[in-house]
């Protein structure tokens, strides 16, 4: 059965057609709009296909007594009802009367011409359907067998490698070690080290505590692809395509390749195609070596012909491999990675995918920063999923998921896959069998919705509710106990870490071989700013993560409000230019709400620009920022995401809390303020920067700050406020 895709509501935004921002419903939840502008190929576009049916019309019935129905049967059936019994029976004698006049002309001697037959046409009737466009990515495929034969058992030839990290994970472990290892990560039970270097960063690595000898030495670290335990068939594309990889990225290589969890929070415009490189060969390497053990133990069934053999080499379901990506132009970048890997002979729906998937067309300025054009290039819809099929010669594109090998999707595109809310209407057993999850880019999914992402890695590996096909003599045993999680390896790609990442890494990063979180000295981005200007950090005194935000707007109300006055008049003094900068939605609609209703805030003239803003409220927001019309600015850090506005007329900034991406700290305080002091404006130590910040901010403040200064302001008793020029 395949999963359902629902017909869920995909607003854009707050309004019928307001780009980015998207609708924050239960399912959307982010804001990206650009998909349903048009260039993406998806809005508007027709996938047709054809049905031929054979009528055969019969000169002496009107044509306006035949049914042109859609069904073929309806049309023939329609037909019959209009003839008379007589006239059946002339045509009857019509399909007899051919064959005998051909039998007299071939004995007959005569050449008297034969005599004019009845004429029948054929007339071929072609269907167009217009799928709709939440439906581009549906499949109508039955549920196959995998087709694995005896016939390839000759590909399985290099998997006899006692040392291939996939046999050691998978195939060779004992009950009792792999129960014990198990025992120790249900009880939390990890052996912890962490490992320093200046040069390279740090990581911490943690295994159960029956394999703590394994903490010895940490990681290793390949150089080549002679060490990465590939399938022949990619050893040579590899040599080709990969980079030479440095210590760090040989490092992750080598925790990739021995099936380690990974949360890697330093990807970067420089290392992410070495990164994504990496990532598709093992998961390459991963597909083709579990077909190859099948094929194996296929060919080892089909020689012995014995009931006493017991050969465990499957899971519930065919998909192996779940690819997370942001963006459909993400999954084309994977999808091209892959192809020129493997070198398939015949790739079929390539055209079909080209079309849904790919988009030369940028939409966006020349001005826009490199990180914002890596993401929002090409096609940056963020509702897809497709499923990957590999046979001997042949990669298969939108094969049905329970036919696939590989999984690729969105985390909004998946989570709409897996159907609504409640136990009936849900199908996750497509995912009951993952065993490598791929997320990359993390940090741009946090400013979508990630909530998917959670609840995709709640579904991960359950019970299946149907059987699928499965030949359940065939599967694992730590499938069969409910223990596939445990075995699972996860791979996390970010450009920086949060703490929802950290949560991945703590309650769903449960691998017995051991997980890896990698680490690095910040300088912090307040010292590469492009101007001269003071920044006042005011910490918050928090009592728990449940307050906080109270506490924090109490903070905001009583400490920062009260020094904004409205100045009617044009450069009546410097309470115009007042840019507020809110990092989550919530907060920017309390302080909104309270600006304009509380009678404490009613002399504050003030505009708004969130994710849900339409282009002409934004227009009109940064047209009387600009003027001095309105003296306070609103600005969340999800509509700086999407849209990165170059604002104007900025001379003061309030951080109502830090934003995630230190690059935003540097774009805001640097760039907006930097901006009006070189149009002539005002003079630097005119412009000043306000940040607030409480201890559950530590992450982000590390990024901004650095890790050199962030305990002293994180445990400072003298005083809450610290200033820096």
């Amino acid at each position: 059965m395949a999963p359902s895709f629902g017909n869920w509501s995909r607003s854009r935004g707050g309004s019928e057609r307001q780009g980015r921002g998207g609708n924050r419903g239960a399912l959307r939840g982010r804001g990206r709009g650009r998909g349903s502008d048009g260039h993406a190929a998806r809005a508007g576009r027709k996938n047709a296909f054809y049905s031929t049916r054979v009528e055969e019309q019969i000169e002496d019935v009107p044509e306006h007594d035949v049914d042109s129905s859609v069904d073929g049967s309806e049309g023939l059936g329609a037909v019959s009802e209009n003839l008379s019994d007589s006239d059946e029976e002339d045509i009857r004698k019509d399909i007899v009367k051919p064959y005998s006049a051909l039998l007299q002309s071939l004995s007959s001697d005569n050449g008297e011409p034969l005599r004019k037959k009845r004429k029948i046409e054929r007339t071929e009737v072609s269907l167009e359907v217009e799928i709709p466009e939440n439906e581009l990515d549906r499949v109508e495929e039955p549920e196959d067998a995998e087709d694995l034969g005896v016939d390839d058992a000759e590909e399985a030839d290099d998997l006899k490698d006692d040392y291939d990290p996939f046999l050691m994970h998978f195939a060779q472990y004992e009950d009792t070690e792999l129960s014990q290892e198990i025992q120790d990560v249900k009880n939390d039970s990890w052996a912890t080290k962490m490992f320093d270097s200046k040069l390279e960063g740090g990581y911490l690595m943690k295994v159960p505590q029956v394999s703590i000898s394994s903490l010895a030495h940490g990681s290793s670290i390949v150089f080549n692809t002679d060490d990465l335990h590939l399938k022949q068939r990619l050893q040579e594309p590899a040599t080709e395509e990969l980079p030479p990889l440095d210590r760090v990225t040989g490092r992750l290589a080598a925790s990739i390749i021995n099936y380690r969890d990974v949360l890697f929070p330093q990807r970067t415009l420089r290392n992410a195609e070495t990164l994504r490189k990496l990532t598709c060969l093992h998961v390459l390497n991963h597909v083709f070596k579990t077909r190859d053990k099948v094929i194996k133990d296929n060919a080892r069934l089909a020689k012995e012909h014995t009931e006493d053999i017991e050969l465990r080499d499957q899971g519930f379901t065919r998909p192996k491999v779940l690819v997370i990506l942001p963006t459909r132009n993400s999954c084309v970048k994977y999808i091209d990675t892959i192809i020129s890997l493997c070198q398939p002979e015949q790739q079929e729906n390539k055209k079909r995918f080209q079309d849904s998937y790919a988009s030369r067309d940028d939409h966006f300025s020349e001005d826009k920063p490199a990180d914002f054009r890596e993401l929002f290039a090409g096609n940056d819809d963020d509702m897809f999923r497709l499923g990957l099929k590999f046979t001997r010669k042949t990669v298969k594109f939108f094969a049905q998921f329970y036919n696939s090998d590989i999984i690729f999707a969105s985390p909004l595109g998946l989570r709409m896959a897996m159907g609504a809310d409640g136990p009936k209407k849900q199908d996750h057993d497509f995912l009951s069998s993952v065993e490598v999850v791929v997320i990359d880019q993390a940090d741009a999914m946090l400013m979508q919705n990630w909530e998917h992402v959670e609840y995709i890695f709640e579904h991960l590996n359950l019970q299946p509710k149907e059987a699928h096909g499965c030949d359940f003599s065939r599967v694992r045993h730590w499938y069969l106990d409910g223990n596939a999680k445990y075995l699972r390896q996860t791979i996390l790609s970010s450009s920086f870490n949060f703490p929802s990442l950290n949560r991945l890494f703590n309650c769903h990063m449960l691998n017995v071989a051991g997980k890896i979180k990698y680490s690095k000295e910040e300088d912090g981005a307040m010292i590469d700013l492009d101007i001269s200007t003071r920044q006042t950090f005011s910490r918050l005194d928090v009592t728990s993560p449940v307050t906080e935000p109270d506490d924090r707007f109490k903070y905001f109300a009583t400490a920062i409000l009260p020094s904004l006055k409205k100045h009617p008049k044009f450069g009546a003094g410097a309470g115009e230019g007042v840019l507020i900068f809110l990092p989550s939605y919530a907060d920017f609609v309390r302080v909104r709400n309270y600006l304009a209703s509380s009678s404490d805030t009613q002399d504050i003239s003030f505009g708004s620009i969130s994710e849900y803003t339409t282009v002409r409220d934004v227009t009109r927001a940064r047209s009387h920022f600009f003027s001095g019309r309105q003296s306070v600015l609103l600005y969340t850090e999800r509509a700086h995401h999407f849209r990165r506005y170059h604002l104007k007329g900025v001379k003061r900034v309030i951080m109502y809390g830090l934003p995630e991406n230190p690059i935003f700290y540097k774009e805001i305080i640097g760039g907006y303020l930097g901006s009006s002091v070189s149009s002539a404006k005002l003079n630097a130590r005119e412009t000043s920067a306000r940040i607030l910040f409480s201890k559950l901010d530590a992450l982000k403040l590390e990024r901004i700050v650095g890790t050199g200064r962030l305990l002293p302001m994180l445990r400072e008793k003298g005083g809450d406020t610290f200033d820096f020029v």
